[in-house]
């Protein structure tokens, strides 16, 4: 059995999303030839949460040097190219920067791929980038923090951050669905919340042998908090509804949050 001690979430979760993108699963699933089609002619649209993205919180796009942030899987990178940005996908699994390829490959776009930790941007030179787009993924490591840190360093003056993440509601919630089936939500966990620290040994060997990845739960402090003290200016604000309910609680309100914040001089 793996002691916690020994874990190395990053490789555990890079081959988890690995195996993600080999199967397709819903964030592994190119776009077609068609929607970049469109988007060529300007009918497009990405997505933060499961709705789409309101077109006022990227405005421009043209020439515009976004970076996609661990957000691989050939899905928005490929719009945003089609539709005339200079675009960057930064990811931690291979296998998902693979379909960001294919799809390059396949409809004669011109993106740049890059492997790599969300925390360390540093292959990137101050001021760099104009937009990042960083949908629901900074649950896969245990400090935010460091996230923003580095968006805010590369991004332009002016530059916007589209982020997107949990309520962090979902994490603090007894996952017996024996509870799920009496209707109950039974609050156990407290933030911030870990799966090294908080599931038992037993949970987690069957969370490696099912090749599921490690999450990690963030408070609103550091999630919201973390972009104001890194000096950002958020500017837009939105929740959405999981279409297709995991848990008790998304039946009862929206847990997906999204905000757009701007670096500021």
């Amino acid at each position: 059995m793996n002691r916690k001690e020994d874990i190395d979430f990053l490789t555990h979760n890079r081959m988890a999303w690995d195996r993600q993108a080999t199967e397709q699963q819903e964030w592994s699933r190119p776009v077609t030839s068609e929607l970049i089609a469109a988007a060529r002619k300007g009918e497009w649209n990405v997505h933060l949460t499961p709705k789409a993205l309101p077109k006022e919180w990227l405005g421009s796009i043209m020439n515009k040097r976004i970076l996609c942030l661990a957000s691989a899987g050939g899905q928005q990178a490929p719009i945003l190219s089609a539709a005339g940005a200079d675009v960057t996908v930064f990811d931690l699994s291979a296998q998902q920067l693979e379909q960001d390829k294919m799809v390059a490959n396949r409809d004669g776009l011109k993106l740049r791929t890059v492997q790599g930790d969300m925390r360390d941007l540093s292959l990137f030179p101050d001021k760099y980038f104009d937009i990042i787009l960083h949908p629901i993924s900074n649950l896969y490591v245990p400090d935010v923090r460091p996230v923003w840190q580095e968006c805010f360093r590369v991004l332009k003056m002016g530059g916007v951050l589209l982020a997107s993440f949990y309520n962090p509601v979902l994490f603090m919630a007894d996952r017996d669905p024996a509870y799920m089936e009496q209707g109950l939500i039974r609050p156990k966990y407290k933030l911030p919340y870990s799966d090294l620290q908080n599931l038992t040994p037993e949970d987690l060997q069957k969370k490696c042998e099912n090749g599921e990845a490690f999450v990690f739960g963030h408070s609103l402090t550091d999630l919201i908090g973390g972009q104001l003290a890194e000096g950002f200016s958020i500017e837009g604000f939105y929740e959405d509804d999981q279409p297709n309910p995991r848990f008790l609680v998304d039946h009862f309100m929206p847990t997906f949050l999204a905000t757009r914040a701007i670096k500021r001089a």
